[in-house]
């Protein structure tokens, strides 16, 4: 069956439909109430004589639908196909940066807290998103300091001889080691934190000053005043909370700028009337096709946007907020976009329906395009911010050194400002004279000072996840030992390895060998390029290719490889030029190395008489050492 005559078969229900190319390749997914309409107005006569493209059209060359019960289901639907095929004609979210969440590991043993920005059907719980991203951090934290709940990766499914320094300084309880704490005491530290993370601060003050009361009339007086603190502070963030909420509304306001087919767009995201947090997007090869409308102009059948610009503001705001907020957790209640849009109020009830089956209370999301007042002020000044943002990207302006810290600290979770980084690298040639190196990058630079060579003495062969867990061991077990003599931290921002997720579970298990739990721990593979984060080696983080972020990531990767490299062919030469040394009868090791220290070069010490050698050696290693010389054919 041919594309006409398949598009005549096509039913005149809602639903949607996938454009494909001749390899099978899915192009374009769209959605529509009458599919049937909306496919066949594609290929109206006349419709793409003046459009700047209509390279759709030409390479489409079969189309499949999906029909659905009604246009909200089309909708979901619509947004899942374009997210999983990635249609290189569809208007595609590249950012794929995410606000994180808090997790509660309820499926544990002992459950943990941890900061994530994926969520999985795992049995956790997870609260937020968060921003500013370091605002689920201090949670966290408050977490650690308050109710003593961990967020490490030790084994909890057994116990271990001893507790690691958390426990020590008082930000654990300790379920790593038998008889620290029992699990009755640790439930209702769970319990706690729930209440917390949910919000039902009344109930969680409500039950800690019952059991306040308890341990006073019991005078267990240290325990009364634990749970007097955590009254203290949970009433304290209370008060914070309420003051927050009588100044505003949750909202998220879009601008965007557009110039020469490249575009970038701000997203405020206002919470309790303060613009807490701004993201930017940005495209650079917007594809260059338009969806027809449901109605079509009456004359010609063409509809007017399609003879335009390739880039039109109401249905790429339309792709935007489908792939943003359909199927998300939390949608704030107003949204507030700078052009009205066809699905506007189909999007509005879409989302309504979904917050109010989270069981949200305020239910009802609002679309709103304001066109005067305040709201048009913010929309406004949102899109002179994504003039600025774009300037910044596509005029090539270089971000302060702060900006480029703080971007790096979102990207990768970091708790906090990266101000150091610590890089290593292993360099050999089939397993022979392996080395590693370490570089720092330090407030914006490298620290060539800090620089530290390392010559791997346990791994025989080629094993690069051997030789990192050892250069990582000796690095850190030797700062430990800093740390307790100087008493203040010395560990890193971020630990960064240059190679895959092997290299990183490797480095990861010589830090649990040491105890070093929570360290901010990364590596970056060579050829795709992707960051994986220790924790969340199934969600690599994906970087565009201009972005600020991973051109440091990868400055910092490359000057490790180069240092690594160029130690290594240092050792190589040095034991090339040794080995015809040590091959004369009578000259060993030392001997060698005097030599080659002495004359500089194995060309040197061959051109050397008599008298030079024995200025170093003895005369009879010199008169063997002329012997081997007069004897080999140069």
């Amino acid at each position: 069956m041919d594309l006409p005559e398949k598009i005549r078969s096509i039913p005149t229900s809602a639903g949607v439909y996938l454009y494909k190319n001749a390899e099978g390749e899915v192009i374009y997914v769209g959605k529509a109430k009458n599919l049937r309409s909306r496919v066949s107005s594609y290929f109206h006569e006349g419709r793409w004589e003046d459009a700047k493209t209509g390279t759709l059209v030409r390479e489409a060359a079969d189309v499949d639908y999906i029909v659905v019960a009604n246009n909200k289901e089309a909708l979901a639907l619509e947004n899942h196909l374009i997210k999983q095929k990635k249609p290189r004609f569809n208007i595609l979210l590249r950012d794929d940066k995410t606000y994180p969440y808090v997790k509660l590991t309820l499926g544990e043993r002992y459950p943990r807290v941890y900061v994530t920005r994926r969520l999985r059907k795992d049995g956790s719980v997870y609260y937020g998103p968060y921003f500013p991203a370091n605002l689920a951090y201090r949670i966290v934290d408050l977490i650690h300091r308050h109710f003593l709940i961990p967020s490490c990766k030790v084994d909890l499914n057994r116990y271990h001889p001893r507790p690691c320094l958390q426990y020590y300084i008082k930000r654990c309880l300790g379920p790593c080691v038998k008889d620290l704490t029992t699990p009755g005491i640790y439930a209702e530290a769970v319990r706690d934190v729930k209440l917390f993370l949910e919000g039902r601060q009344t109930d969680l003050v409500k039950s800690l000053r019952e059991r306040m009361a308890e341990a006073s009339e019991a005078q267990e007086f240290e325990r009364a005043a634990r749970y007097r603190d955590l009254i203290s502070t949970v009433e304290q963030l209370q008060e914070k909370q309420r003051i927050a909420a009588v100044e505003g509304d949750d909202a998220d306001v879009f601008g965007y700028h557009y110039e020469n087919q490249m575009l970038a767009v701000n997203l405020f995201h206002m919470r309790g009337g303060k613009v807490l947090d701004r993201r930017e997007f940005f495209w650079e090869d917007l594809p260059e096709f338009a969806q027809p409308s449901e109605q079509d102009n009456g004359e010609t059948g063409v509809p007017a946007r399609f003879v335009a610009d390739t880039f039109h503001p109401a249905e790429f705001f339309s792709a935007l907020l489908k792939q943003l907020y359909l199927g998300q957790p939390y949608v704030p209640r107003n949204i507030y976009v700078p052009v009205d849009f066809e699905d506007r109020e189909e999007i509005e009830d879409a989302l309504s329906e979904q917050v109010a089956g989270a069981g949200a209370r305020a239910a009802r999301v609002h679309i709103s395009v304001p066109q005067r007042g305040e709201k048009r002020e913010l929309i406004d000044l949102a899109g002179t911010n994504a003039k600025q943002s774009y300037d910044q990207r596509f005029r090539v302006l270089k971000p302060n050194a702060r900006a480029i810290q703080e971007a790096l600290q979102d990207a990768l979770s970091l708790p906090e400002l990266p101000k150091r980084i610590e890089c290593f690298d292993i360099s050999h040639i089939q397993g022979a004279e392996t080395v590693a190196s370490m570089v720092v990058w330090e407030d914006g630079k490298m620290k060539k000072s800090d620089y530290r060579k390392f010559i791997i003495k346990t791994v025989e062969g080629v094993d690069d996840f051997a030789s990192m867990r050892e250069v990582v061991t000796r690095r850190y077990k030797r700062v430990c030992q800093e740390m307790k003599l100087n008493d203040r931290k010395l560990m890193p921002n971020l630990v960064l390895i240059d190679g895959g997720p092997g290299q990183l579970h490797a480095a990861a298990q010589a830090l649990e060998a040491l105890e070093i739990i929570n360290q901010p721990l990364a590596a970056i593979a060579k050829r795709e390029e992707i960051i994986y984060l220790y924790g969340q080696e199934d969600d690599p983080i994906v970087l565009d290719h201009h972005s600020p972020v991973l051109h440091l990531v990868q400055q910092i990767r490359d000057e490790a490889h180069r240092f690594a490299v160029t130690f290594h062919r240092k050792r190589r030469q040095m034991r090339d030029r040794s080995t015809e040394l040590r091959d004369i009868p009578g000259v060993g090791e030392s001997t060698t190395r005097r030599l080659l220290e002495h004359f500089g070069s194995l060309q040197a010490v061959r051109q050397a008489d008599a008298a030079a050698l024995s200025s170093v050696v003895t005369r009879s290693q010199a008169e063997a050492i002329l012997e081997h010389f007069r004897n080999t054919i140069v």
